[in-house]
């Protein structure tokens, strides 16, 4: 059941907006639907967090300022498609996301998120999908070098939007840059899941046997 079915209508649509309220409540008929057929994904705990982590966004102000976009995929709570539109203004990679947006009319770093129904016991599996970006601890295949998205480094009490926000900061502190016109990262301008998934597995495996670097407080 969800706690904020009976919550004052006007007070959510002014905290969301009228889109994001019909979103919140064709997930929740869908559950129902697919409760009903037996044909439930995920668990309750992960698709209930889930929930919360959504709602949570859509009141955001970092969400209402458009540092960052969501889209569920195929209106599945279990994956979706992170769009950053912002990062430090002052950054190499603020500068190279207008690049993109004059030389290929694309304004973002595209994320995918992948939860399995483990969460939030277990971190989402993370990667870029577009453009290919050097530096910033991005990974051969798009995956991403942090420790908090691995077991050893996840906690339950994070929230999708900071990791979203770490990311952001992580890509910026790496010096990431995006690469344009062909590279030998991929042939094709793209990543792919494969291919960070088993970049992620072998980086998982080095850190795990030497351990993990970890900065100075002020440092993040």
């Amino acid at each position: 059941m969800d706690m904020e079915e009976g919550s004052n209508p006007r007070q959510k649509c002014d905290e969301m907006g009228v889109e994001h309220l019909a979103t919140l409540e064709r997930l929740r008929q869908n559950q129902r639907q697919d409760y009903l057929k037996g044909a439930v994904t995920g668990s309750v705990q992960a698709t209930d967090r889930l929930m919360k982590e959504l709602r949570d966004i859509y009141r955001s102000e970092s969400f209402k300022n458009k540092m960052y976009q969501i889209e569920l995929i195929n209106d599945s709570l279990y994956e979706w498609n992170v769009r950053l539109m912002a990062v430090d203004p002052d950054s190499p990679l603020s500068h190279d996301l207008q690049m993109l947006k004059e030389k290929e009319g694309k304004d973002c770093i595209l994320l995918n998120m992948l939860f399995k129904d483990t969460y939030p016991f277990e971190p989402p599996f993370v990667r870029v999908v577009h453009p290919i970006i050097s530096g910033g601890y991005v990974l051969v295949g798009g995956a991403i070098c942090m420790e908090l998205l691995t077991k050893q480094g996840w906690s339950s009490a994070y929230t999708v939007e900071a990791v979203i926000m770490q990311i952001s900061a992580t890509l910026v502190k790496g010096k990431a840059r995006i690469q344009f016109g062909p590279t030998k990262v991929c042939t094709q301008g793209q990543y792919s899941l494969a291919r960070a998934q088993q970049s992620f597995k072998s980086l998982v495996q080095i850190h795990e046997k030497n351990g993990w670097f970890t900065p100075p407080k002020e440092d993040g």
